[in-house]
């Protein structure tokens, strides 16, 4: 590949104060000898992005967390992806300022992003094994949360081990039942009936409507009480909770918790433990958490490709995003946010897709 000329500036959204933002000019960051620099052709959307709009508010940082694109320079320490690379990965947009996802370039360390394999995925489909693919393996696999037989290992044949995952059409729900079919767990979940298909097809063993007064009896009578060791949160702690057995067990939160509510849903013999994605980036997020999960989430980057050209890891579902008036790619990325924020997602990611490059 010939050397793409690199701008000084690009076009990016920026977190701008009274929870706004704005498409603005800003400098391409500059790759350190650790780093890639990626040419951005879809960034995929999360509940993160407008909480660190309206939460954070650190005005001027770029947004946006999810990225698919190509490599265009890298650092001289990163000999394994070339120039021309489709490579997908995340960043901690909206917090950092030489971060950020909602731009035409961005820059990350190359050991945190992996190689999408030639005739596998779309820059779009990519873009979703990101930020909560790698929440879900935090939460499952990693030593401190509910280390469980981490891939490529799994149970013996002929165990049986359930996971209890609250949500299972969501983002990080889809990709967590599938991880355990894969590690040889049972999985439980409840969604909404209208994705009983969706999750199942994921490889989730015991599937429950969350909007049933009986929820919880029915994934006990379901599951003959097996849901008593470990679950994984995303919307309700205190159902999670309730599942557990009697003997209890540990429960991670995939999302922060009001402090009344998490009292509300303690009870005895369940360890309620959190836990942070943006911890394996490093920097100011991983002061307090464990070195070890940088490593581990590089070391689970790397089994990606071959998982993805196995068919073993199936993204979520696409919806390409196109705002009011026709506002696409960055435009758009303002009334995606103002979507989000009314909870309209429904068992699927949106995307930002930009016009830079040729989407495949």
């Amino acid at each position: 590949m010939v050397d793409e000329i690199i701008p000084k500036t690009m076009k990016a959204v920026l977190v701008q104060p009274e929870k706004k933002v704005a498409v603005m000019d800003y400098p391409v960051p500059e790759p350190g000898p650790d780093d890639v620099l990626v040419k951005v052709v879809a960034t995929a959307q999360n509940p993160t992005d407008w909480k660190f709009v309206d939460f954070v508010q650190k005005a001027g940082t770029v947004l946006g967390v999810d990225f698919s694109g190509t490599v265009v320079a890298a650092g001289s320490n990163v000999t394994h992806l070339k120039l021309g690379t489709h490579v997908a990965g995340f960043v901690k947009g909206g917090a950092l300022p030489d971060s950020g996802a909602y731009a035409e370039y961005v820059k990350t360390p190359g050991e945190l992003v992996w190689p999408v394999p030639e005739g596998t995925l779309g820059f779009a489909e990519a873009a979703t094994l990101g930020f909560v693919l790698i929440l879900a393996v935090q939460a499952l696999y990693h030593p401190t949360r509910l280390a469980l037989a981490e891939l490529p290992s799994k149970l013996q044949q002929g165990s049986e081990e359930w996971v209890f995952v609250y949500g299972g059409s969501t983002s990080v729900g889809q990709y967590a039942i599938q991880l355990l079919r894969l590690s040889g767990y049972k999985s439980a979940t409840v969604c909404s009936s209208g994705h009983f298909d969706l999750v199942k097809s994921f490889g989730a063993d015991v599937v429950v409507d969350r909007h049933a007064p009986d929820a919880l009896q029915q994934i006990r009578d379901a599951t003959g009480e097996k849901v008593n060791q470990r679950g994984a949160d995303s919307a309700s702690l205190q159902f999670t909770v309730g599942a557990m057995g009697m003997a209890g067990g540990r429960v991670i939160s995939l999302v922060g918790q009001d402090p009344a509510k998490l009292k509300e849903a303690m009870r005895q013999g369940v360890e309620v433990k959190f836990t942070l994605i943006y911890t394996a980036l490093g920097g100011p997020a991983a002061l307090a958490a464990p070195p070890s999960d940088c490593a581990h989430m590089a070391a689970f980057l790397r089994k990606v490709p071959g998982l993805v050209s196995a068919g073993s890891i199936k993204p979520n579902r696409v919806k390409i995003w196109e705002g009011p008036g026709g506002k696409k790619g960055l435009e758009g990325v303002e009334s995606a946010l103002q979507w989000m924020r009314d909870d309209k997602v429904r068992a699927e990611k949106s995307f930002i897709l930009f016009a830079t490059q040729t989407l495949e």
